[in-house]
């Protein structure tokens, strides 16, 4: 964790000038004190400062969508759904309880900014410039005392900055704390730069394609509010379409499914390695910032910045999820290529169909099929493909896993209890039978096992996916049972929809949970 491992580096230097200049002792005394402080409030707990961070962002959603009128006057949808609704946004998880064409472009609006805060990209430069903020009022950062151009520091050891030539303390802080303010300008110009081109580009498509313009036209939607909320829905991997069935209606739009492939492959996957080329690329063209550019590059395991890997990490990333799409792709061809979702599309259009499939399964969980017609064996792939973390890649080098056992060694990580991710998606399940039971016995084809486990799954991979709810598969006939368009949470009790609730906000903090200190 970057905090973490930013206070553990400043309280080194501390430790070290309290024994090299014992003049200073009782000042340093104090500014350590207060340093200390700081990161007991920062990195003691990160894993319950996000949460209440995203706690707070889904009760100002949900307040934003019940006071904004729904667009149907015959139907408002129940505010605990509406509560799920916004902490799905804001989870970035996309299962729903409501339709989607029942909100109101106000709404659509709102449930925009709750991915766009909520994505990863953006809460990672927010913790960025919080923490130089926080460090900048607590006088930890002297400014003015380093000249670009001096040599840089290759880690920050104080033995060996001391023995740098002309190179004081003050001078690697200064390098420090803003080499971590650029890079947090470089991830917002990063977040930018993508979204608003990502929707400029669905707006013209739509604007210029007579298909998908028609489409929209036909369901009142606002051509500028859908091409911002797919956008921001794809790069922040949430998977919200503001159509009620999703992009199967955009099926045939081979140039829209491919913006939208690039839109959640830039915001997931190739993220970490586009990150170190934007700061690569800076740093040739841009001077003043070229030593912040190759502090950054050479000091990566040192910062500790969740996202910025070193190269060879971010190919192992990069080359393990085209691993994962080229698998799901071939498993599609041959299982799905004539299948109800597909039989209607020519073939470029079911290639670039399965493509964005393949893609979407452990990324942004928007879908072009129908995934409860989809095979045992594709719905299984599935499954295990939603489970997998973001940034899953292949085992990195010995020295790359050594370097990280000897920093947690350092850092004095030493977990007290462990949770697995495996271990905590058994317990939801086992918890939602309970809250289900009595719809397992009344409905057991749709109240399955393993639709439970795939909901849970796709909750806590924020994917979004769901299989679903089917009348025709009740065992007894009801006349006012009308299949929806939303998920198979959206037939569970409050009390299951609660669990899910908290599954979303654990899945959304996984990196943090997946080893739980009690301490």
């Amino acid at each position: 964790m970057f905090p973490q491992m930013w206070c553990m580096k400043m309280n080194q230097y501390c430790s070290y000038f309290h024994k090299k200049m014992p003049k200073f002792q009782v000042s340093l005394s104090y500014s350590s004190s207060k340093l200390t402080s700081l990161c007991h409030i920062l990195s003691v707990n990160p894993f319950w400062t996000r949460i209440l961070y995203f706690v707070f962002l889904s009760l100002l959603g949900f307040w934003g969508l019940n006071v904004l009128e729904p667009r149907t006057d015959s139907f408002k949808p129940r505010k605990f759904d509406l509560f799920f609704t916004s902490v799905s946004a804001t989870t970035v998880s996309s299962m729903s309880t409501v339709e989607m064409e029942i909100l109101s472009n106000p709404q659509l609006i709102i449930m925009t900014i709750l991915m766009f805060i909520g994505g990863e990209v953006f809460t990672s430069m927010a913790g960025l410039f919080l923490s130089n903020f926080i460090s900048e009022k607590n006088n930890v950062i002297d400014d003015g005392e380093i000249e670009l151009g001096n040599p840089k520091p290759e880690n920050l050891n104080p033995e060996q900055l001391a023995q740098n030539k002309g190179e004081t303390f003050n001078n690697v802080e200064h390098l420090l704390y803003h080499s971590i303010m650029f890079l947090g300008f470089v991830i917002l110009g990063y977040l930018l730069i993508v979204n608003i081109l990502g929707s400029a580009t669905v707006f013209l498509y739509i604007s210029f394609v007579s298909s998908a313009r028609s489409t929209l036209k036909s369901k009142g939607l606002n051509l500028f509010t859908f091409s911002i909320f797919t956008t921001i829905s794809s790069f922040t991997n949430c998977g919200f379409i503001p159509t009620n069935e999703n992009m199967v209606v955009f099926n045939k739009n081979s140039g829209l499914l491919l913006v939208i492939i690039a839109l959640a492959l830039l915001g997931n996957p190739l993220f970490p390695m586009c990150l170190r080329f934007s700061i690569w690329v800076m740093g040739k063209c841009v001077s003043k910032v070229g030593d912040y550019c190759d502090y950054l590059l050479k000091n990566t395991r040192e910062i500790g910045f969740h996202h910025l890997f070193t190269t060879r990490r971010s190919c192992c990333v990069v080359g393990t999820a085209l691993v994962f799409v080229v698998v799901q792709a071939v498993l599609f061809f041959a299982m799905e290529w004539n299948s109800a979702s597909l039989k209607e599309l020519n073939p470029f259009e079911r290639t670039i169909g399965v493509l964005f499939q393949s893609v979407n399964t452990s990324q942004a969980g928007e879908t072009i099929v129908n995934l409860p017609a989809m095979s045992t064996v594709i719905l299984v792939v599935i499954t295990i493909t939603m489970y997998f973390p973001p940034y899953t890649s292949i085992p990195f080098v010995k020295d790359e896993k050594k370097e990280q056992q000897n920093q947690e060694k350092r850092e004095g990580k030493t977990a007290k209890e462990l949770l697995s991710q495996l271990a905590s998606i058994c317990v939801f399940v086992f918890l939602i039978c309970i809250t289900e039971r009595k719809n397992m016995k009344e409905d057991p084809f749709n109240f399955t096992p393993f639709n439970f486990l795939f909901e849970v799954v796709s909750a806590y991979g924020n994917v979004g996916y769901s299989l679903g709810y089917s009348c025709k598969l009740r065992l007894k006939d009801e006349a006012n049972c009308v299949d929806k368009s939303y998920g198979f949470v959206g037939r569970w009790s409050d009390a299951g929809k609660t669990v899910l609730i908290v599954v979303m906000m654990l899945g959304r903090l996984k990196r943090y949970n997946m080893v739980w200190k009690f301490s």
